[in-house]
């Protein structure tokens, strides 16, 4: 196993300081991008607050097992390096091991010769946090730590974006042929091990006919439809097979928890599908429609963008004061940020402490409870006036500015945020890690743009 030293147990070596070759690679770290960046993370803050240790120790416990290679800062810079660099658990592994700025963002420092091996180690501190995230509990923390850096906090602008799950296109014969797969494997397992006969079926005859389907450049509306129902006949008769199977050897265990859940998962998708295909209305809305077997929590998101109407992943609705993004709310079910007006400025409150004067958003946030709302408590929006136009230019040109303004910085942090921090395809096995993977990557890039300002401002100190 490799030997890391944290930085703060690390005792001069060697003699003569001007030979010290981590003294020179420390001095370069403050004025580099990264040092700059850790200066303005209040790590400490952060890992209380994910409980990772206490504000104030009563009393020194000795802790049993192998110490940990990161300090709970360590873990929680970890995960900004990986949002930072876009790098893989193995590639960050890599970089961790030769570059000794990552190793000083981190608080680590790992021998030459005994460098670290085993990424699943950065996986396990990811999976860790994301289990303890509280979301406007750390944006809280962040917020207190970058007021003395941000201005306008009495403006806001409001959007909603969609960060996509990395997985294929989901169809109803895409969907249908890897439940199929997964249900026949678990039933000839099943047969495997209760020393049976495996149930006769047409498997290998559907697999011949779904991958000449598949081969096929344009499908018509009937061959879509018989392929469906051949598969919904199979899948029934495999998951009726395996029920009756665990009905009659209840007393043995059969499948394991996680090959039960997989089954439950793929028993929906029969029932949806099945009742989705005898309707025969192709457009009909499924409630909480399952569009992946690894990934049920996923929903489509219905965008209505001109190159891509549906998205699957988590639709996000932020806020951004100064240029610095915040997560209002974040779901993987579809919801309508227009309601979410009041929500935006009751956080936005929250965070600067500062009452709100000014408030951009798009038409679908106009409706009439939020104008209402705003005009009784004198906050001035960028939505059109209703009514004949022209009819006060000065308002409508304040709104005007509010609104393009609003359309530039959020399309800007959105897209920021999808092409350079790891947000565009978001690889994620669970959904709180997905959830842990969007918190930061947007603050990984509030953090680098708060960096910037400050190299062209005045230098930061340490």
């Amino acid at each position: 196993m490799a030997k890391i030293r944290h930085l703060s147990e690390i005792q001069q070596e060697i003699a003569f300081t001007e030979f010290d070759f981590y003294q020179r690679y420390a001095e370069t770290f403050k004025t580099s991008e990264l040092g700059r960046i850790k200066s303005l993370l209040p790590l400490r803050q952060m890992a209380i607050s994910f409980n990772l240790m206490e504000e104030r120790p009563m009393h020194k416990r000795v802790k049993r097992g192998r110490k940990s290679f990161f300090t709970p800062e360590g873990k929680v810079a970890l995960a900004f390096l990986k949002m930072y660099t876009g790098l893989s658990a193995p590639k960050l592994m890599e970089a961790l091991n030769g570059n000794i700025h990552y190793q000083i963002f981190c608080g680590i420092r790992i021998s030459p010769e005994n460098q670290l091996t085993n990424y699943k180690l950065i996986d396990g501190i990811l999976l860790e946090l994301s289990r303890k995230l509280k979301v406007q509990e750390q944006q809280k923390v962040l917020a207190d730590a970058w007021k003395p850096y941000m201005k306008n906090l009495d403006t806001i602008y409001t959007d909603a974006s969609c960060y996509e799950s990395l997985m294929r296109f989901p169809t109803d014969v895409k969907l249908l042929w890897e439940c199929t797969v997964r249900a026949y494997k678990m039933m000839c397992g099943i047969s495997s091990q209760l020393g049976e006969h495996r149930l006769r079926t047409k498997y290998n005859d559907i697999e011949r006919a779904n991958l000449a389907y598949r081969k096929q450049r344009r499908h018509t509306h009937k061959q879509t439809r018989k392929m469906i129902m051949r598969l919904l006949a199979l899948l029934g008769k495999m998951l009726g097979e395996i029920r009756r199977q665990m009905r009659i050897h209840s007393d043995e265990r059969l499948l394991n928890e996680k090959q039960l859940d997989i089954l439950e998962t793929i028993t929906r998708v029969y029932r949806q599908q099945s009742h989705h295909f005898k309707s025969g209305d192709s457009r009909e809305s499924i409630p909480n429609r399952i569009v992946s077997i690894s990934k049920p929590y996923v929903r489509p998101i219905v965008r209505g963008k001109e190159n891509k109407t549906v998205e699957f992943g988590a639709k996000s609705n932020n806020i951004l004061i100064d240029g610095i993004s915040f997560i209002e709310k974040v779901s993987f079910n579809a919801f309508n940020e227009g309601t979410r007006l009041r929500h935006c400025i009751s956080l936005s409150q929250k965070l600067t402490g500062v009452p709100m004067k000014k408030v951009g958003g798009d038409q679908g946030y106009s409706g009439n409870d939020n104008r209402t709302f705003c005009k009784d408590n004198n906050i001035e929006t960028s939505f059109t006036l209703k009514g004949k136009a022209g009819t006060n230019e000065v308002k409508n040109a304040t709104k005007r500015e509010l609104a393009r303004v609003r359309a530039t910085a959020m399309e800007g942090s959105f897209g920021t945020q999808k092409e350079h921090y790891g947000l565009r395809k978001i690889a994620a096995r669970i959904k709180s890690t997905e959830i842990m993977l969007i918190f930061f990557g947007i603050h990984t890039a509030n953090v680098v743009n708060l960096a910037k300002r400050e190299s062209v401002q005045l230098p930061l100190t340490a």
